[in-house]
């Protein structure tokens, strides 16, 4: 068993204590990769998908099931219902204390998932903002089609001129977003950029896995026909019988949203299944623009698992 080591930040801190993080675009193995790295080093593995913190879709998101959770430790999968929302910093906060767990039983926390946001938001540090209903933005669509952008953009630098100055009367998307962040939240943008959180003291171990997108494609529609099979449509049934909300946080990932037209009667299957795949791939191409924009992340192939295992290894006992 590996034993967790700290480096200290320099001659006179504390130490850094080591996190393992395995990012990568969807279905890639990575939950396969973090299972057989836990049961090498004592790890605990925590969930970094937005989609797989809602009960209610285990297969549709893909979650670990009984098998996978008996091989080691699994936390923050499927704890919200689906009319619940999670923000980046509700889940930086859980992952924290998770954290906090995980290392003074001894043990390594190991992230999974392909939420960069997330990642980001724990690690980096990033301004949380609450959630902003949309009526507010239609409302300033309105204005601004009606009235014009220099005028929004005045009430925008009397009330925000350090953040106005920086963004053009005509760039309609960021002025609606910066007055109505400052409607809905009471506070504005420079505000929340000036209380941005600080960094998570973690030493962070950056891995990925992943493929170029033509090798990823035909593996992401054979997965959606798997879960398919191993009963996704009867599974929504169900969370449609306990949410029956379009708009419902829950709803709103991918599959999940498929499924429910289906159900609604909007698609027939195989037009929910051909939609899946379509929405899957391009969701799995942004995530690939996000983590290759990382310079900190070392990549792996999905059958590069035994280099990704020793890499791991040699940055968690390093002392240099």
């Amino acid at each position: 068993m590996v034993q967790l080591l700290l480096r200290p930040r320099n001659s006179d801190a504390m130490p850094y204590p080591r996190v393992i993080c395995l990012a990568g675009p969807t279905g890639t193995g990575k939950s396969a990769a973090a299972i057989a790295l836990a049961k090498e080093i004592n790890g605990v593995i925590i969930n970094a998908d937005s989609r797989q913190v809602y009960r209610d879709f285990p297969i549709i998101t893909a979650q670990p099931g009984p098998a996978d959770k008996a091989c080691c430790p699994h936390l923050l999968y499927g704890f919200l219902d689906s009319d619940e929302p999670c923000t980046a910093g509700l889940w930086a906060q859980k992952a924290k204390d998770a954290i906090e767990t995980i290392l003074a039983s001894g043990a390594t926390p190991i992230f999974v998932g392909g939420t960069g946001m997330y990642m980001r938001a724990l690690f980096d540090g990033i301004v949380d903002i609450p959630p902003v209903p949309a009526s507010i933005f239609s409302q300033l669509e309105k204005r601004f089609h009606e009235e014009g952008g220099e005028i929004l953009h005045r009430e925008l630098a009397a009330a925000d001129p350090d953040y106005a100055c920086r963004i053009h009367p005509n760039d309609r998307q960021r002025v609606i977003r910066a007055l109505g962040v400052m409607q809905g939240t009471g506070h504005t943008f420079s505000w929340w950029h000036a209380h941005t959180p600080p960094p998570a003291p973690y030493e962070v171990i950056r891995l990925a896995i992943g493929l170029p997108l033509s090798e990823l494609t035909p593996l992401l529609a054979a997965r959606i026909d798997q879960m398919l099979e191993a009963g996704a449509m009867a599974e929504a049934q169900k969370a449609k019988q306990r949410c029956d909300r379009s708009d419902a946080p829950g709803w709103s990932g991918i599959g999940c949203a498929e499924l429910y037209r289906c159900l609604a009667g909007e698609l027939t299957l195989a037009q929910a299944r051909d939609l899946w795949i379509k929405n899957t791939r391009a969701y799995a191409k942004r995530q690939l623009t996000w983590f290759k924009a990382d310079p900190r992340l070392t990549w792996f192939r999905p059958n590069e698992k035994a280099g990704l295992l020793r890499e791991a290894k040699i940055r968690l006992t390093k002392t240099g």
